[in-house]
């Protein structure tokens, strides 16, 4: 029996939602225009995605509160602690987004309040783009406010590389104006500070790997917190095994080990079905070893060519010595960024950095296709 499909994101913002909205703004505003709301938020709603739905929540209520900026703004607070899902009190600060551009400190401070309810990252944004430094100036000050919600936006709202937004092109060439907010952060009590201040490293990291390196170097790493944040900033360049990343996760060094078995079972699966990869790792060293695994598979391409991706496999302290198994399991299967082709897929062994050993897989699209062996090479 087939299980049925998990709902969809977008779906938390049905028309049940939008009455609900209409509900609460008439009890706010008597003056609310309940069926021109009704009207622009359901038009068209089951082909719009979450962030659609977002937009149109924002410039519905704007077509049916009657007030000026000041006065909706307002409104919008007073019902944001009954919004009911975060991503309505993201249509709320999309307002503040879309009419406040003219109104810098109200809207600064309408964020800082909207986003205990649902992050005001994408709102504050247009406001970086116009006036980077003046925002910037306000985050820094957000970045020691007692509210983890707003001490994450100091972080998560100036990312250059933010997921679901448009990039920032002043901080994507030169990340410096952001230096003091993610020191500020960078042992924050707060993991969900620290996740976020860690994406903004990593994103940093994909346009100034130099830069975020000679940063977290400066950076004292006793804090666990910090630690933490350093490690998770890194992740990127440690999958390429950036030497000076690995160095600052205590992991630069070559591994003093024997690799007793790299292995990948079964030898052919067709699309769909998982493979299981296991290490076994054996110490030749005569001290504790910190040791970063990963593997990588080359993905071959339409062309026959192939695509290099790294995955974790295990981060260890492997005593003098001693050995460890590693095993773990990988379902090939098509997804929108990646769509597969038939073939021998190679699988290399990665320890801090340095391949160690390889192994492969066939894989066939369907039951009973053969898969056909393509020539691969080291990228």
């Amino acid at each position: 029996m087939t299980e049925p499909s998990p709902p969809l994101l977008k779906d938390s913002l049905d028309r049940d939602r939008m009455h609900g909205i209409a509900r609460r703004m008439a009890a706010l505003c008597p003056d609310f225009a309940t069926d021109r709301f009704i009207a622009h938020v359901t038009d068209g709603l089951d082909q719009r995605g979450i962030m659609q739905r977002v937009r149109r929540i924002a410039t519905g209520l704007h077509a049916a509160l009657p007030g000026d900026f000041e006065n909706n703004v307002r409104l919008l607070l007073a019902f944001a602690p009954e919004a009911g899902h975060p991503f309505v009190a993201i249509a709320l600060s999309d307002y503040v987004a879309l009419h406040g551009a003219d109104r810098f400190e109200q809207s600064m401070a309408a964020l800082k309040q909207l986003t205990r309810y649902g992050s005001s990252e994408f709102a504050i944004r247009p406001f970086l783009d116009r006036d980077l430094h003046r925002t910037l100036a306000v985050m820094e000050i957000w970045a020691r406010d007692p509210d983890e919600h707003v001490r994450r936006l100091a972080s998560e709202g100036c990312r250059p590389r933010l997921p679901w937004s448009f990039r920032l092109k002043a901080l994507t060439a030169d990340p410096a104006p952001v230096a003091t907010i993610l020191a500020t952060l960078k042992a924050d009590p707060s993991p969900y500070v620290r996740k976020s201040v860690a994406n903004h490293l990593n994103d940093i990291a994909k346009d100034h790997p130099g830069w975020v390196l000679n940063l977290l170097a400066a950076w004292p790493r006793e804090n666990p917190r910090t630690a933490w944040i350093v490690k998770h900033g890194l992740r990127t360049l440690i999958k390429q095994g950036d030497k000076r990343a690995l160095t600052l996760i205590g992991a630069g060094a070559a591994p003093v080990i024997a690799v007793e078995r790299f292995a990948v079972t079964p030898a052919a699966i067709v699309l769909g079905a998982p493979v299981a990869i296991e290490a076994r790792l054996v110490s030749r060293a005569d001290t504790s070893q910190r040791l970063v695994v990963d593997y990588a598979i080359h993905y071959v391409k339409k062309n026959g060519a192939t695509s290099r991706k790294v995955f974790k496999f295990r981060e260890i302290e492997l005593e003098a010595g001693l050995g460890a198994t590693l095993t773990t399991t990988q379902t090939v299967r098509d997804f929108t960024t990646r769509k597969h082709h038939a073939g021998r897929h190679r699988i290399e062994l990665l320890v801090n950095g340095r391949t160690l050993a390889e192994t492969a897989f066939d894989l066939a699209l369907a039951a009973g296709a053969a898969a056909t062996p393509v020539l691969t090479r080291n990228d």
